[in-house]
């Protein structure tokens, strides 16, 4: 059974205005994300969006081999499933859950029908705009930055999507979602726990210096925090 939450803890439906709300509550359904679960696969037909509310969930995209890297990562502060709004039926992105959690989900056929009224088709856009821009960024950074400033901005990302400073993953889902081998995420995280800036047991790892993992990545993140930032309604994406 899921404990009772707050949908509201997700920002997107925090931020709908009251009309909307009345509207949307009774549709949402509450779900447990656990640690690898996939919502939908590259080229499925989507049911439903979700909204995270204490999950992250990694959007990957899928080459015909099988190898896999994300393109974006989803947390309380968004949507998954933007393609139901966009046009689309389905999406070329595989999306699975990166750090287990909860959220709620809302049928395809009413997030199309609110998206026809003007206040939430405005709020979505810029939330979508704001993760086109985390994707682009994205795929600059896997081409033209290091390992090392690729974890770091992977790790700001994701504590920016948790409510505390510790995260659950293991190096081979960090290698799987950056597209790398193991060994270099290994390599990377053993530099950033002798420099005091995560500390990395059992799978755990938990920033201690976050002001040092901001130097130590590069400018991808802030481009990315500074487009939440400025297209989305204030402390949405703090």
């Amino acid at each position: 059974m899921l404990a009772i939450r707050n949908p509201r803890e997700n920002q997107l439906l925090a931020a709908l205005p009251d009309a909307e709300w009345g509207r949307w509550q009774p549709q949402l359904e509450p779900v447990d994300l656990p640690l690898g679960q996939v919502l939908y696969e590259s080229g499925s037909v989507l049911s439903h969006v979700y909204f995270p509310t204490t999950a992250i969930i990694s959007l990957l995209y899928v080459l015909e081999d099988g190898a896999s890297a994300e393109i974006a990562v989803v947390g309380n502060e968004g949507i998954v499933g933007v393609s139901l709004f966009m046009g689309g039926e389905s999406t070329p992105s595989r999306a699975v859950v990166q750090s287990a959690g909860q959220g709620y989900r809302l049928k395809a056929e009413a997030i199309k029908e609110e998206f026809n009224r003007a206040p939430v088709l405005h709020l979505l856009l810029r939330y979508t705009q704001a993760l086109i821009t985390q994707m682009a960024q994205t795929a600059v950074c896997n081409r033209h930055h290091s390992l090392g400033q690729q974890l770091c901005r992977w790790l700001l990302l994701s504590m920016d999507r948790l409510q505390g400073n510790e995260l659950v993953m293991t190096q081979e889902l960090i290698a799987n979602m950056l597209g790398v081998r193991r060994e270099g995420v290994t390599e990377g995280a053993l530099k950033l726990q002798r420099a005091g800036i995560i500390r990395y047991a059992r799978g755990r790892i938990t920033v201690l210096d976050r002001t040092g993992l901001e130097a130590r990545s590069c400018e991808c993140y802030a481009v990315v925090k500074k487009e939440y930032d400025r297209l989305l309604p204030p402390g949405l994406a703090a």
